[in-house]
């Protein structure tokens, strides 16, 4: 799987790099709190139909730390820019765990600049039962074994995570670690006044998935979700956790397509 080009895009003074792929309506994929996995057969799929654009989050990866982002808000307001600089909304915008949290964000901001807004296991609202599991206790291995119910039976797991890690993998894990434990620590990845504001994005068709076996991100939170945002479609994927993207594509990307297509 090669199709794809890495780029980068003068944001606001800032050097984002950009992942792109396919042909079609943008949709903006935002990655979770653990960093880019790299281009995967869901992203290749939805590619067939869409032009991917993935940004890799200041402080991860190439693109630079930003000091003036100090939460999930402020890093929406900037994915806010990159969207109207690159001249791309209203478009259709995909945000998994933490990237849910700033798609969210964003919708909440400015629901014109949302098409379809889908949130895969997302963090950043408190659920009424149950906790967002705390993740800095846990080593870098430990926590992503823990995002899949299976490893041994999710290939492209290992494809992601196989094999020793390198020192620059290392570092690449404990870098995207602090910069979520910086943004995200407190309240801890969620923001108290997200619930009341989504009110404003009452009207943006959201599709909420969520794995059964998700031991990161609980049920209450896709409840909260769907208290919050009125147009709501919540989509389980049965013994599949964290990961569904890659613990069961085609139900996944089933889900998905039919659902931005729209």
């Amino acid at each position: 799987m090669a199709n794809w080009t890495e780029t980068t895009a003068d944001i606001a003074g800032t050097q984002v790099v950009l992942i792109k792929g396919g042909t079609g309506k943008p949709l903006l994929v935002l990655h979770d709190e653990m960093g880019y996995t790299g281009w995967m057969t869901w992203n290749e799929e939805l590619a067939k139909t869409h032009e991917l654009i993935i940004p890799l989050q200041p402080g991860f990866g190439k693109t630079p730390r930003i000091d003036w982002i100090r939460n999930y808000r402020d890093l929406a307001g900037f994915y806010a820019i990159l969207v109207r600089e690159l001249n791309l909304d209203p478009l259709d915008v995909v945000g998994f765990s933490a990237g849910g949290f700033i798609a969210a964000e964003m919708a909440a901001a400015d629901p014109r600049m949302v098409r379809h807004l889908v949130l895969v296991a997302p963090m950043g609202i408190k659920p009424a039962t149950g906790e967002i599991m705390d993740i800095f206790p846990l080593t870098a291995r430990s926590f992503l074994r823990m995002t899949v119910a299976d490893p041994a039976g999710t290939p492209e797991f290992a494809k992601i995570y196989g094999g020793e890690m390198t020192p620059e993998q290392f570092e690449a894990f404990e870098d995207a670690r602090a910069e979520t434990a910086r943004i995200g620590w407190e309240p801890y990845v969620h923001n108290p006044s997200l619930p009341y504001l989504l009110a404003n994005a009452k009207k943006v068709p959201t599709l909420l998935v969520w794995g059964t076996k998700d031991r990161i991100v609980p049920r209450g939170c896709i409840d909260a979700y769907r208290k919050a945002l009125a147009n709501t479609k919540v989509v389980e994927l049965a013994d599949v956790g964290h990961r569904p993207e890659i613990e069961n594509s085609a139900e996944f990307l089933r889900a998905v397509s039919a659902f931005v297509a729209s």
